[in-house]
């Protein structure tokens, strides 16, 4: 066993807990179900002896007949409830799981470079975190009834009967035998299967992402056909699982069959008196009840094989989960707003700075330094793909960057995250728009805006003008990621968020994209005026919007050079 695989079974354990009283309840009432099988079974043996050897009236076997009815009726029950209460204690593990999932990738850093794919985390999230129902709600109750009940049963049957007590000590322990020798090759094709899955629905969810660019580049037809090979790999190798659990069931099967049989043919010999291996003889009661306990001897470890599966199939969800997200939390994270704080503009001081593409294999500035007092408005100019948005992101930690990034004298890294996000705003080239009305999407950057400071924030963005001609104003609700807005309009609700912070340090990256030179002369006019004793960076290719800033640097080839502005800068309109 991996040492993945042990850790995966202590998080099983561990993960019991949340199942609550539910979940013992559920391992519980089977094996009282299977103390009244051995009552019931006596009863059934006693009525049909009574009725054959000793000739019993009919109305003499009655009330033995109404307890088996009874006790059968009872065992249903018990046997509906286990399994209702198993599945209500597993859904409850995996939803407290989820919950512990989601909030723990939420309250990461957004500094953190080992976040993984969202297709990735979607697929631990919810398929591999589904992949754990059986274990809950089927395999443990099993486990424990394979782990008890044959031991009772055969400590009944042994003072009774010897011959058939020593069948079933034989027998019985090959079953689990056979099925660890099964299981560990089943564990290591689930394991498979399970890697399968999550870059199957990683690489889905990329290329659904990048839709358009591959349509733009004719490569729409050779993904299709990539996904289309990924998936046939996954069903071969969830066949090869399915595969390898039938067998497990076959090989219970048969030595279940061998022991029965083996009963059956100890008692047909020792009726027609070819055997003598008793010391008293063997009645017609005795002979029935062992009969109708051979099957229910071995009925616990089928169980347990027809379920075994789960578990190999929940070991490798809690490695798939731990290898996407991390380690397992015990608790659901607490998630809390980081509320806007005021205070001092922010002063930036690059010194020997590198920053590289995200895979790390194209160098976008080399050795850079560069300082930017507090209060000061400065541009970065460059055309697309120059990595501005790179040098924005890494100068509040977003991107890794090799050098020294002081913020206010203090190192970047020294930053507490709640101080940074608190203190800082960054609006992205693309930013993220919800489903959900226009004013609901500016109050994202403040919890406690009132209605007024919302429509204040939409007045200075621009977002006024064209919300007025919409059928319900600022309260039209748009779509996910901005559908039913243009591009140019889309921008402005994003913007108008700054409107509602009192950051010390803004980045804006392109924020007049999209917009005619009157719109943009009047947007950044009341950027400017929001901005007055705060530090301002803005990443544009407008030298219209950077001729209104105080100074402008250019990014070249791996360098970042001073721009010469006009001397009038500050009157153009």
């Amino acid at each position: 066993m991996t040492p993945q695989e042990k850790a995966a079974g202590k998080a099983l354990s561990r993960l019991q807990r949340h199942g609550r009283s539910a979940l013992w309840l559920a391992i519980a009432l089977p094996l009282v179900s299977g103390g009244l099988l051995v009552w019931q079974a006596w009863s059934l043996a006693s009525v049909i002896g009574r009725a054959i050897e000793g000739g019993e009236t009919v109305d003499a076997l009655l009330p033995t007949v109404g307890l088996i009815l009874a006790l059968l009726v009872f065992r249903a029950g018990l046997s509906a409830l286990g399994d209702g209460l198993g599945t209500l204690a597993a859904e409850n593990i995996k939803r407290d799981l989820r919950d512990s999932l989601f909030s723990s990738l939420l309250a990461r850093s957004p500094r953190r470079q080992d976040q993984p794919a969202s297709g990735a985390a979607v697929t631990a999230i919810v398929d591999q975190v589904e992949a754990l129902d059986g274990f809950f709600a089927r395999y443990l109750p099993a486990s424990a009834q394979a782990a008890l009940l044959p031991i009772v049963f055969g400590a009944i049957i042994l003072p009774l009967d010897w011959v058939a007590g020593l069948l079933f000590l034989v027998s019985a322990p090959l079953i689990p035998l056979f099925m660890a020798l099964v299981g560990w090759g089943a564990q290591a094709a689930t394991d498979r299967q399970a890697q399968a899955l999550t870059r199957l629905s990683g690489r889905f969810a990329d290329r659904l992402r990048g839709l358009l660019t591959l349509k733009l580049f004719g490569r729409e037809a050779a993904e299709v056909h990539g996904i289309v090979s990924a998936s046939e790999s996954l069903r071969r190798r969830t066949l090869s699982v399915l595969a390898i659990a039938f067998l497990s069931s076959a090989v219970l099967e048969f030595f279940a069959a061998l022991g029965v049989a083996g009963v059956a043919l100890y008692l047909g010999l020792t009726f027609i008196d070819y055997l003598h291996l008793r010391s008293s003889p063997l009645t017609l009661e005795l002979a029935l009840f062992l009969l109708l306990m051979a099957p229910e001897v071995y009925n616990p470890l089928r169980l347990l094989a027809a379920h075994y599966h789960d578990r190999a199939s929940a070991k490798a969800a809690l490695v798939e989960i731990e290898r996407q997200l991390g380690e397992l939390p015990s608790e659901p994270t607490p998630l809390s707003d980081i509320a806007p704080r005021g205070g001092e503009a922010i002063a930036l001081d690059l010194t020997g700075v590198t920053l590289r593409t995200p895979d790390r294999q194209r160098v976008v500035l080399a050795d850079t330094a560069l300082k930017i007092p507090a209060g000061q408005h400065v541009a970065i100019l460059g055309p697309s793909g120059q990595g501005k948005s790179t040098l924005l992101e890494a100068l509040i930690g977003l991107r890794a960057a090799e050098g020294d990034i002081m913020l206010d004298g203090r190192a970047l890294e020294s930053w507490p995250e709640e101080d940074l996000r608190a203190r800082t705003f960054l609006l992205t080239q693309k930013p993220r728009l919800l489903h959900a009305s226009i004013a609901e999407n500016i109050a994202l950057a403040g919890h406690d805006a009132s209605r007024a400071d919302i429509e204040l924030a939409a007045e200075h963005a621009g977002v006024a003008q064209f919300a007025a001609a919409m059928p319900q104003g600022l309260d039209t609700v748009i779509g996910e990621d901005g559908i039913g807005l243009s591009g140019g309009q889309a921008q402005r609700v994003a913007l108008a968020r700054l409107f509602l912070r009192e950051a010390g340090l803004i980045l804006l990256d392109e924020p007049t994209a999209h917009l005619d030179a009157e719109l943009e002369a009047e947007i950044i006019s009341a950027i400017l005026d929001y901005a007055k004793g705060r530090t301002l960076i803005v990443a544009t290719h407008s030298h219209a919007v950077a001729a209104r800033l105080d100074k402008a640097w250019r990014i070249a080839g791996e360098s970042l050079l001073p721009v010469a502005l006009p001397a009038h800068k500050k009157g153009v309109a």
